[in-house]
């Protein structure tokens, strides 16, 4: 007899197989990250098809059958509509979901990992916040919940808490002052180098209740970038488009 359970999840991924069914990739809060084959998902009598699509939060009923899940029922909880009128919001919801898939062992409860991808999308679909400011936040505690946590309490070589013109050594994760260690890195600036610490180090729950002028922003969101990008040593297709939609947005204005 099939195993049966009853989760909270996340579609991170759907993938079309066969004539209407899905197989997804969902971040549940009892399961952590699982496949499940939605059989008929992209059927118009489909019971769980609002469930089966990407960003979508819900109640699933699941039955296990050796090594694969199988959805039963479904109900949803949040679909983040904010994003879906939105391409560029719904492009980066996609990193965020991307992202998460790429730090999430299989199989393993990650309750926290689950809170902060949906505490981000809820951020950008519905608070008005600067999408620079939750993409940078969001890289920066993610990994930091995902163990890759950078040391910013002080300068790594001098010890000096206030460095002098403050650089994020993105491989290995430190900071330094301008003139200290072996160079390289990326230029942080005080107001900036403040973000990152009210993210790495600050309540979860608040990590997107700051403000930056542009200058500090655009270090702030590079660093934050490169810093991923150095420690998972990859990149992402859905952090691509929605580059290529933000390169846009001047000729749409002009």
């Amino acid at each position: 007899m099939a195993e049966a359970a009853v989760v909270r999840g996340i579609v991170l991924r759907e993938t079309d197989t066969k004539e209407s069914d899905k197989i997804l990739t969902l971040l549940t809060r009892e399961l952590g990250k699982i496949s499940v084959i939605a059989k008929g998902a992209r059927s118009r009598r489909s019971r769980y098809g609002a469930c089966a699509q990407m960003l979508a939060y819900s109640e699933w009923t699941l039955s296990r059958r050796k090594d694969w899940y199988f959805a039963r029922e479904g109900s949803t909880l949040e679909l983040f509509q904010g994003l879906r009128g939105n391409l560029e919001a719904l492009a980066l919801g996609f990193y965020l979901a991307e992202l998460t898939e790429a730090v999430c062992p299989d199989g393993e409860a990650s309750p926290e990992l689950l809170r902060h991808l949906l505490n981000g999308l809820y951020a950008l679909s519905a608070l008005g916040k600067d999408p620079a400011l939750i993409k940078a936040a969001f890289e920066l505690k993610l990994l930091s919940l995902a163990g890759f946590e950078p040391l910013a309490d002080a300068c790594a070589y001098c010890g000096d808490p206030d460095p002098k013109d403050p650089f994020l050594d993105t491989v290995q994760g430190n900071l330094r002052c301008k003139d200290c260690g072996p160079g390289g890195g990326m230029p942080l600036c005080p107001d900036s180098l403040a973000a990152l610490r009210h993210i790495v180090y600050g309540d979860p729950g608040r990590i997107y209740a700051f403000r930056l002028s542009a200058e500090p922003m655009k270090r702030l969101s590079a660093a934050s970038e490169a810093f991923t990008h150095a420690q998972l040593d990859r990149g992402f297709s859905t952090l691509d488009f929605y580059k290529s939609l933000e390169k846009r947005r001047p000729c749409q204005n002009g």
